[in-house]
């Protein structure tokens, strides 16, 4: 029995540390439902009552390895201890509940937390599979230093100074605390986010809760780029994570070169990430590395212009809890560097009317990229992630405004390309601002002109209407209503 039990556990390490962002491919379902208690298991080398053994012995072993971790509670805990010590740059919010109802907790770190600012938005999202706590841990760890060392480290006082970082700690606490890939449900979170490929995940009302409040989060929140932390690999993998026709082969988006530079930034920070001989240079195309679908990071970049990497932290999905501090460490420079690259390169602006000089909403595309981003409605900053050392042709489109558009040569720094917009104008536009100053915005001049026209005539003809039934007792013809006629002739034809 004791040479049975070593045995068990040592195929149950060896998959545990095989399977990575998406598991493979057999271990889920199209649906996202995981085969099985956990992803990682053995099945198709035990008999049916030795898988039985062989799991319960898994679980008892991450049973012993979590009595070491953070439980959900002491995660709310250490998240509200650590806003109470740092409240004048962060703030604790709930993004939604997971399927058992534990809170989503998020802490966003900034020198102002919950104020809208022209700057861009980070997110970190851990323990999107329950089985992968590693993420979870190293997230409090960095809000922690960040925290401490916020005007003390120039690179800690930028980032709270210039972006706002909003950190997720754990998506799945539900499979956390179940020990398993997906979440109450069984669900793998990372396969119910609809596909660009294929008809998936379609409906609204069938994704998990989970699943739900990333979405809501994204339309409230403009992030500009985010990553999310797994375990079971070492690599930094970004889109696209799929293929048309299920092949495994290099499948670029459109800003492929950008996510590459993105993805270097974090494995040449690494401790050793950029050394990998799987990998070259730690990172990977996600359908090189093989393809997987309802995928949070392709959905992140098509659906919110969110510039989402996934990043595999550590080779062992749950190793000892005293590992901890050295994985930190091992990725401290890396989650840093990757939060302030948003800062220090790319193109940064806002964009305004000419004619009253509002924000404008604008779109942002570069020529040659099949890739638009969004100016925020508010303050109309947008926030572009570049490759340095290009020539790009940046254009700014808005509905009713001419478009603008300027080439610029990217350094190595951050540059800023603002925008200043006109107003399309139309011969009753042009007609009413020479003839009357109006200072209405280009798009709305006509609006409001059609309402005052169509104002006035409900008016006129009610006067009509009103004075043929009050003379028709008399049988009097009116005098006045030739008149009253051509003063909406001659109002309509100024209009």
């Amino acid at each position: 029995m004791n040479l049975f039990f070593f045995f068990s556990l040592l195929f149950s390490s060896f998959f545990n540390l095989s399977v990575a962002r998406g598991g493979s491919s057999s271990s889920i379902n199209s649906s996202g439902v995981v085969n099985g208690s956990f992803a990682a298991s053995g099945r198709h080398l035990f008999a049916d009552m030795k898988v039985s053994l062989a799991e319960q012995l898994q679980l008892k072993r991450l049973e012993e390895l979590a009595k070491d971790y953070m439980s959900n509670s002491d995660l709310e805990n250490a998240l509200m201890s650590l806003n109470s010590r740092c409240s004048g740059i962060s703030r604790v919010y709930s993004i939604g509940k997971s399927v058992h109802g534990v809170p989503l907790w998020v802490m966003e770190i900034s020198d102002k937390p919950g104020k809208e600012e022209a700057e861009p938005a980070f997110k970190y999202i851990g323990n999107v599979h329950g089985d992968e706590p590693v993420g979870r841990e190293l997230l409090i760890l960095l809000a922690n230093w960040l925290c401490d060392n916020y005007m003390k480290d120039p690179l800690a006082t930028l980032i709270v100074d210039n972006a706002h970082l909003h950190i997720l700690p754990s998506m799945n606490p539900d499979g956390f605390s179940l020990r398993r890939r997906g979440n109450a449900n069984n669900i793998d979170l990372n396969r119910d986010f609809p596909d660009q490929f294929f008809h998936m995940n379609d409906d609204p009302g069938a994704h998990q809760p989970e699943t739900k409040a990333i979405m809501r989060w994204l339309e409230e929140i403009h992030f500009t780029a985010s990553a999310s932390l797994h375990g079971g690999a070492l690599v930094a993998n970004y889109p696209w994570d799929g293929t048309e026709n299920k092949k495994k082969y290099y499948y670029g988006c459109p800003d492929d070169e950008t996510f590459k530079y993105m993805a270097s930034i974090y494995s040449r920070s690494h401790h050793n990430m950029s050394l990998s001989e799987e990998f070259p240079g730690g990172i990977t195309n996600g359908a090189f590395w093989y393809p997987i679908y309802g995928g949070m990071q392709d959905w992140n970049y098509l659906h919110a212009g969110c510039f989402e990497l996934t990043l595999e932290i550590s080779d062992d999905k749950w190793p000892n809890a005293s590992e901890l501090p050295t994985l930190f460490e091992y990725n401290k420079m890396s989650m840093l560097n990757l939060v302030a690259s948003l800062v220090k390169t790319g193109i940064h602006g806002r964009i305004f009317s000419s004619d009253e000089g509002k924000p404008l909403p604008a779109s942002i595309a570069i020529k040659g990229l099949n890739s638009t981003i969004h100016a925020r409605e508010t303050l109309a900053d947008y926030h572009r992630l570049l490759v340095p050392g290009g020539k790009y042709e940046v254009i700014a489109t808005m509905p009713g405004y001419k478009s603008r558009s300027t080439s610029i040569m990217l350094g190595e720094e951050a540059m800023t390309v603002d925008f200043v917009m006109d107003p399309v104008i139309t011969p009753i536009n042009s007609f009413l601002q020479r003839g009357w100053s109006c200072s209405l915005p280009g798009p709305h001049l006509e609006v409001f002109f059609i309402l005052v026209l169509v104002l006035v005539s409900v008016f006129l003809c009610f006067l009509l209407k009103r004075r043929v039934v009050l003379n028709y007792p008399k049988q009097r013809q009116t005098k006045s209503s030739p008149k009253s006629v051509k003063l909406f002739l001659l109002l309509v034809f100024i209009l």
